[in-house]
């Protein structure tokens, strides 16, 4: 009995043993299955390659939208140190990202990296420009005309190069230092009133401008206008890998700027690389495609939470508080970088002021008085209130929402006071229609939609007085026309 006891917990010893074995072997596999799935060096690698051209994408918005107007001017035979202009207002062809449609268009690129490049200004006596002279981030440099260095008298702006001795240049310049090579400006020449005379006049004025190599300023050669009303001026951004070549173009083009040396490595990391060829195969293409459609849908989800101006209304300016502060300070505040914000700015427009507010202001609005979404298929009504406080003249322009640009095939793309043939109400106010129909009332007030998208308003401000910005004057919120 004794030995048949002994045999028992013999057996139960070697079987409890076999299971403790069973048991570590499982979990070792286990271990083994887990570090197979698990971030194994592809899954990483693609995993940071997204996440880095997200971020990529957010940094570089700017100079891509740069770098797609610049590259429209090449395909209308254009090139760096002449001037691309619209010789009349603009019509849809012009598919940059929120156009003004009510004042001449003209934008010199300039190229310093032979020497400094003269743009000449001149006097506001039988026209006016409003605009600013930018690096290829589209950061402003200087004003320009009546709220820039010259205060309408006009004179000679010399743009230097990266590094250049200010020292060299004799007296009677505005000094614009910049910290590319590369770069534009906006200039408008702004209209006395929207009458066929009065455009003619404002182009005939913009044909004063011109754009020279300082070498040559001795015997300046003729400035050379590209004129692009012959084409498409398409610079809308795509959103697909292209974006990347886009980007891998003006990085191979220009230094690093010191604050953007932290970008040098994630840059690499998918590709792009100062002095080496940027070929993505199929497959980082195709992580590509979806890396800029999230930052996209990064700046859309800001773009929409973005702090109205007016409070308990939809109307707001993109730009927030830190954004203006560094372009005012040539992003030499070392505390921000608002990245975030620039690229939301960036994502809807080009251009900036280096004094915002004193030649123009900007409120947009994407939703009606419910909140809801503007459509296409939908009719809107707005009351401009009467005594808009603006020296020159304001304007309600609506814009694509997918694309930001002017809606295709559109005869017109806003109203402003200075619309020929615009109706007021007999109180000073301005009632404007915004519908795929036009209001029984007629053509006049109205502004045309694409029933089959959504769309955005832009309330332009030129010449704003204190009365927009203290809101004793107050846009009320655009309502739906049941």
């Amino acid at each position: 009995m004794k030995k048949y006891i002994s045999y028992l917990f013999l057996l139960l010893f070697i079987i409890t043993a076999c299971k403790k074995e069973n048991t570590t072997e499982t979990t070792t596999n286990q271990s083994t299955v887990n570090s197979k799935t698990a971030f194994q060096p592809e899954n990483i690698k693609e995993k940071i390659l997204y996440q880095r051209a997200v971020d990529a994408a957010i940094w570089g918005i700017p100079a891509v939208n740069f770098q797609l107007m610049y590259k429209e001017m090449e395909k209308q035979n254009g090139a760096y140190n002449q001037i691309v202009y619209w010789p009349g207002l603009l019509s849809w062809k012009n598919q940059t990202l929120t156009p003004n449609p009510d004042v001449i268009y003209l934008m010199p690129f300039f190229n310093t990296e032979k020497g400094p490049v003269v743009l000449e200004i001149p006097p506001a006596d039988n026209g006016v420009f409003n605009g600013s002279v930018m690096n290829y981030w589209q950061a402003a440099i200087e004003d320009v005309g009546p709220g820039g260095l010259d205060k309408g008298k006009g004179g000679k702006y010399i743009i230097l190069p990266p590094g250049y001795d200010k020292s060299k240049i004799p007296a009677g310049y505005f000094i614009m230092q910049s910290d590319t090579y590369r770069g534009y400006a906006l200039l408008r020449s702004v209209l006395k009133s929207g009458s066929p005379a009065d455009v003619k006049a404002a182009v005939d004025y913009s044909k004063r401008v011109k754009l020279y190599p300082y070498s040559e300023a001795s015997n300046a050669p003729q400035t050379i206008f590209v004129d692009a009303t012959k084409a498409v001026y398409d610079s809308s951004i795509k959103y697909d890998d292209s974006f990347y070549a886009t980007l891998n173009e003006i990085v191979q083009q220009e230094p690093f700027l010191e604050r953007d040396r932290a970008m040098i490595d994630p840059l690499r990391t998918i590709g792009i690389e100062r002095g080496k060829n940027f070929s993505p195969d199929a497959k980082t293409k195709e992580i590509f495609k979806a890396a800029v459609n999230e930052a996209r849908d990064w700046l859309i989800y800001n773009y929409e939470k973005t702090k109205p101006f007016y409070e308990g209304t939809n109307w707001f300016f993109p730009a927030d508080e830190e954004n203006i502060t560094s372009v005012k300070n040539s992003f030499q505040i070392k505390e921000i970088y608002p990245i975030d914000n620039r690229a939301v700015c960036y994502m809807i427009a080009f251009f900036s002021a280096k004094h915002l507010g004193e030649s123009q202001y900007y409120l947009m609005t994407l939703k009606d008085k419910d909140g809801n979404l503007l459509k296409g298929d939908t009719s809107y009504r707005l009351t401009v209130p009467a005594n808009v406080p603006v020296k020159q003249y304001w304007s309600m322009t609506v814009y694509n929402r997918e694309t930001h640009t002017f809606i295709r095939d559109m005869k017109w793309a806003g109203r402003s006071s200075q619309t020929p043939g615009i109706k007021k109400n007999s109180d000073g106010t301005v009632t404007l229609y915004f519908g795929p129909k036009p209001p029984p009332k007629g053509e006049n007030n109205w502004v045309p939609t694409d029933p089959k998208g959504d769309f955005e308003i832009l309330a332009r401000f030129y010449g704003p007085t204190p009365a927009l910005f203290d809101q004793s004057w107050k846009l009320t919120d655009i309502e739906k026309v049941n």
